[in-house]
């Protein structure tokens, strides 16, 4: 069999994530993560997007670049949503340690847009990190792409929002003070870290503090009683 496929990149996400850590585990858990598509030559025309338009969401084929390449992939993964304790095979999960470093996300199409030259696919309801090379864009149409028979096996539910969050005064002071620049930074932060994105082996952990990233600025918070509180944000 031949295995030299040649894959060029359409073009790379530039997005509200700029790391790893915080990234929702899949798409549509966070409305207001946001990013966009740029696109590279020969692509970068609005020809190759003629009827996008009429489409809600699109599918996004990318390259998990932040996995190394020389990494040698396991036939068994430990799936965060199972606690990261079960172990289940690699293709009956969406671990981003797989054969070929490949990627699937289905995410809100939000417009064409083009701003310095460049061509650029606004994209909302993201999974993914800044960088992302993406290798194809293709329209979601629902009466295939989501049947009603299907089933999920144990990720057939959308995870449960399990950490409350608060911000501290010092926090709810600087959202006030950069809220033209951020207008939907507190939905974000909420909607993030909503959803637990410490690993499970430091959940009990009660003293341990965190720092993830959003666009530019470090959002540091520790999770007390149950309640997730956001400290401080500070520029990175």
């Amino acid at each position: 069999m031949n295995s030299d496929y040649g894959v060029t990149p359409i073009g790379t996400v530039r997005s509200c994530f700029p790391d790893k850590f915080g990234v929702p585990r899949q798409p549509s858990l966070c409305p207001h993560a946001r990013g966009e598509v740029v696109l590279s030559p020969p692509w970068n025309t609005e020809e190759a997007f003629r009827g996008i338009e009429d489409f809600s969401h699109v599918w996004i084929s990318f390259l998990f670049h932040q996995v190394p390449a020389d990494q040698a992939p396991s036939a068994l993964v430990r799936p965060p949503r199972l606690g990261g304790n079960t172990r289940v095979g690699v293709f009956a999960s969406r671990s981003p340690f797989r054969p070929n470093r490949l990627g699937l996300s289905l995410v809100r199409n939000q417009g064409l847009t083009r701003r310095h030259g460049e061509l650029c696919l606004a994209i909302s309801e993201i999974d993914l990190v800044d960088g992302t090379p993406v290798l194809d864009i293709k329209p979601f149409l629902p009466w295939c792409d989501a049947p009603e028979a299907a089933t999920g096996a144990w990720a057939s539910e959308p995870p449960a929002a399990t950490l409350p969050v608060r911000f501290s005064p010092q926090a709810e002071h600087r959202l006030q003070q950069i809220q033209w620049d951020y207008p939907e930074l507190r939905d974000l932060i909420r909607e993030v870290l909503n959803q637990d994105p410490r690993p499970a082996y430091h959940r009990d952990d009660p003293e341990r503090r965190y720092a993830l990233r959003l666009y530019d600025l470090d959002v540091h918070w520790l999770v007390a009683n149950g309640t997730c509180v956001v400290e401080r944000l500070e520029k990175a």
